[in-house]
């Protein structure tokens, strides 16, 4: 179960009606910018019109002795996080997707999932916001758990709209919004693959970290790895720059054939160094965007079995990387994958919270662009130091080098005399070294 919310921000630049249960099932994929399948959605309502507020997903708990109190969390989450952005709402509408399991019907998940949907709607009811529809999703079709009348919902449900007939369709094309196809293809780009490459991964993984390990522990041989891991990760950046993107699969096929396993197991144990990672963090925007994005999806596809929380790190970054170029759908996912493999991962927790409460990554840009300036200024002073010390080592050894032409005194009183400063200046010499 993903424990991690997932919500944004109103918006007021489309002014689209919906009319009754079926388009508000037809818009769902477009509000959430996927199909989330294996879902309970929820969205807040505002002002008398019902404009669209904030949005939360969360994956359907398998087991119901959990729903109550995932429904009171689920509520407060939604009804807290929409005041802290400036208002609460006036109404929420509830979606349970949920394909039907095997030997069962539409109708039979739809009804078992009803005291799911009941309890959504008591905790919404006991925080003073009314559920205004909810609906359950299954098998092409929905169901409405709050119209009793069999005329327009009848027990059999009502089938959804052909995709790309409806008015939010032509809006959402109007508007350029797309919907990347269902959350668990999503979730599929970014999962290692149980192939017989992964065998050949893990030796590759255990192999790198035997070698890394007792650098790790050193802090001279850390920062090694970290400008090694660095490096390495440019490369791999280059080298997939150079091979277009295709469409998806076919782009992560390419991607992943790009880059061995050797270099992928470096890759991955280097950043999971805090360091390491926060400055590959860096690589957000302009044309290092794309190629880190797919590095990052494709190291996250090779954290293969016992190193499956390794993908906490490459999958963090995805979802930074794809925050900071404005596709919010794929960085909720790629977070909330990372979160489910390790709820405890501090910089995943941060940017879930930020994306969710709808805040500008710009602020995070600013920060990540300051400390690189950062770095490179401190580079350059220590180059200048080195440069000017070796420069000051080479004039002094050029003058100590530099003797004057000897002289022929006139006189053997001047021949003394001459001899004796050079005696001088020949033990002082050696009285400095």
């Amino acid at each position: 179960m993903n424990k991690h919310h997932e919500s944004t921000g109103p918006s007021d630049e489309q002014q689209i009606t919906l009319r009754g249960p079926a388009e508000l099932a037809d818009a769902l994929p477009y509000l959430m910018g996927f199909h989330p399948n294996d879902s309970v959605v929820m969205v807040a309502l505002h002002g008398g019109r019902g404009r669209f507020g904030g949005r939360l997903r969360l994956g359907i708990p398998q087991s119901a002795q959990e729903w109550p109190s995932v429904a009171e969390q689920l509520a407060e989450c939604l009804i807290t996080g929409s005041e802290r952005r400036g208002s609460r709402p006036d109404a929420i509408v509830i979606f349970l997707c949920q394909d039907p399991a095997e030997g069962e019907t539409g109708n039979q998940t739809m009804e078992r999932l009803r005291p799911f949907a009941q309890r959504l709607r008591t905790a919404c009811g006991a925080l003073d916001v009314p559920v205004l529809e909810a609906l359950c999703i299954s098998d092409n079709r929905y169901w409405s758990y709050c119209c009793p009348d069999v005329r327009c919902c009848p027990a059999d449900g009502n089938p959804l709209a052909i995709p790309g007939t409806s008015v939010m369709a032509a809006a959402a094309t109007y508007a350029g919004i797309q919907v990347r196809g269902s959350l668990r293809e999503m979730e599929s780009r970014l999962a290692p693959q149980a192939t017989t490459a992964g065998t050949e991964q893990q030796q590759a993984l255990d192999s790198a970290g035997a070698t890394l390990l007792p650098k790790l522990l050193d802090e001279e041989g850390r920062r090694e790895v970290g400008g090694s891991t660095l490096k390495l990760a440019r490369r791999l950046m280059k080298r997939l720059v150079e091979m277009p993107a295709a469409m998806p699969s076919l782009s992560d096929h390419n991607d992943d054939r790009l880059i061995s396993h050797e270099e992928a197991a470096a890759v991955i144990l280097g950043l999971q160094d805090r360091e390491t990672r926060d400055k590959a963090a860096e690589w957000m925007e302009g044309p290092e965007a794309e190629s880190a994005l797919r590095l990052w999806r494709a190291l996250a596809r090779r954290c293969v079995a016992p190193y499956e929380e390794h993908a906490a790190a490459p999958l963090t970054l995805a979802g930074w990387v794809a925050w900071s170029t404005g596709d919010e759908p794929a960085a909720r996912v790629a977070l909330g994958l990372a979160l489910r493999l390790d709820p405890g991962y501090t910089f995943a927790q941060l940017l879930h919270e930020a994306c969710n409460q709808g805040l500008d990554p710009e602020t995070l840009r600013r920060c990540l662009r300051g400390e690189r300036t950062t770095r490179t200024v401190r580079r350059g002073h220590r180059t200048g130091r080195v440069a000017g010390a070796r420069s000051v080592r080479a004039q002094s050894a050029g003058r100590r080098g530099a003797r004057p032409a000897p002289t022929r005194p006139a006189t053997a009183t001047g021949r003394r005399r001459a001899e004796q400063p050079r005696a001088q200046g020949r033990r002082g010499t050696r009285t400095r070294r």
